[in-house]
């Protein structure tokens, strides 16, 4: 299925679920990502499976893009996610990972690996922003998606709240970076941090900046 393109953004519903549904798939997961842009940690992504009825719409009315979220409604919509999906799993690419393959090829390896988890398999894929070439299963992927399907909403919510969760144990296991605070993105106290401290094994040494400062330079 070729990639959509979308440019405006609304509110997440099982439309797209529906169509699928309709073209005789039974089992539809919604894949997203979360720290993809981030100077530290790993990427992850969640794969979701929901019940394609009205009553999951009602259920999950309040699930939207994790971003336009604040951490008590991701918190919130997380626990009504766990209790109405059918299915939920998440998989990780590494800092190494990310520093060996790229952020893009480590971004579709966790999307892999989270489809792989799922205790049950899906037959088609609702994505945001990336095509999984080496997934064979029918896929259709949006900008946007996390706004767009209602299972991609889900997807990034769990996505999003696992790695906060990852990220303040890294924070307590790498003291002073403010991991807790900004989740490993390019803030203005994460760049003193690191000018401070240096480079910590969580880091993306690939990254820009990150790697000026590897390099006995400064982060821009």
């Amino acid at each position: 299925m070729a990639a959509t393109k979308h440019n405006s953004r609304s509110r997440p519903s099982l439309k797209h679920e529906f169509v699928l549904e309709a073209m005789g798939y039974t089992h539809i997961a919604g894949l997203d990502e979360a720290g993809r842009g981030a100077w530290a940690g790993p990427v992850l992504a969640a794969a979701v499976i929901l019940p394609l009825d009205s009553e999951t719409a009602s259920a999950l009315r309040d699930v939207n893009d994790s971003k336009v979220l604040s951490p008590a409604q991701r918190a919130a919509c997380r626990e009504r996610i766990v209790r109405v999906a059918t299915a939920f799993a998440i998989g990780a690419g590494t800092t190494e990972e990310i520093d060996a393959l790229g952020i893009i090829s480590a971004t579709r390896l966790a999307m892999a690996r989270a489809i792989a988890a799922l205790p049950l398999q899906p037959d088609a894929l609702l994505i945001d922003a990336l095509t999984l070439p080496n997934v064979p299963l029918p896929q259709r992927v949006f900008n946007f998606a996390d706004s767009i399907s209602l299972s991609v909403a889900a997807a990034s919510i769990l996505a999003k709240t696992e790695r906060d969760a990852l990220m303040q144990a890294l924070d307590a296991a790498h003291a002073g970076y403010g991991f807790g605070r900004h989740k490993g993105y390019g803030t203005r106290a994460h760049r003193q941090a690191l000018r401070g401290l240096g480079v910590s094994p969580a880091h993306r040494r690939s990254f820009g900046p990150v790697a000026a400062l590897a390099r006995g330079g400064q982060p821009a």
